[in-house]
């Protein structure tokens, strides 16, 4: 049970960690407090609490990232990292939480997937695909073919998206269009940030 009283000590430490940047939850679990006694001691010191939004911030940074990013890249790697970014700057979605690149050329999808694996060092178990396609084809064949292409398994394949058929003639998308998407918002930034500076250096 946590203590009635909050001693000055504890209350210097709160005010210390709190200013340092944690929340009042981590401050409870390291000192034994409640989360009661936190805020009353903050209230009484006239610090001011945090909004929501800065919490959130505070947790975001302190969250550790599904991907290990390589440094050090050979002449060849950096290439691919310099393909990669012009293409998700020209090809990928820029806001939200998740890497997304689409694209219906199959050397586009397969070179940004190798930029993940390879330089990204992402958990391929997160990756996901999903498949843009017609109603007059075979979405099953489409979603075994990228399979096979990308080496993935069809349990990382969300349900596709099947759009009314259109006029062949004016259709070049054999295969559909495939999105690679990768749910880490430090990712996103990453490789945005990788696009900004290589543009920035032109």
């Amino acid at each position: 049970m946590p203590k009635k009283t909050i001693t000055a000590e504890q209350e210097h430490a709160v005010k210390k960690w709190y200013v340092k940047g944690m929340t009042g939850k981590e401050i409870s679990a390291k000192f034994g407090l409640s989360l009661k006694q936190i805020y009353s001691s903050l209230r009484r010191q006239k610090i001011p609490r945090k909004s929501l939004q800065e919490q959130n911030k505070i947790l975001f940074e302190k969250k550790a990232p599904s991907f290990h990013f390589k440094k050090n890249l050979s002449f060849k790697e950096y290439k691919l990292l310099v393909a990669a970014a012009m293409l998700y700057y020209g090809e990928g979605a820029k806001t939200g939480v998740t890497v997304d690149l689409a694209n219906s050329d199959e050397k586009v999808i397969k070179l940004f997937l190798k930029f993940l694996r390879k330089i990204c060092r992402v958990e391929e178990n997160r990756m996901r695909f999903y498949l843009y396609c017609f109603s007059d084809q075979d979405r099953n064949y489409l979603m075994n073919y990228w399979s096979l292409k990308l080496k993935v398994k069809k349990t990382q394949f969300t349900k596709p998206y099947v759009r009314a058929s259109v006029n062949k003639g004016k259709r070049s998308m054999s295969h559909g269009v495939m999105h690679i998407r990768y749910s880490d918002k430090k990712l996103l930034i990453k490789i945005l940030s990788l696009c900004a500076n290589l543009i920035s250096s032109l």
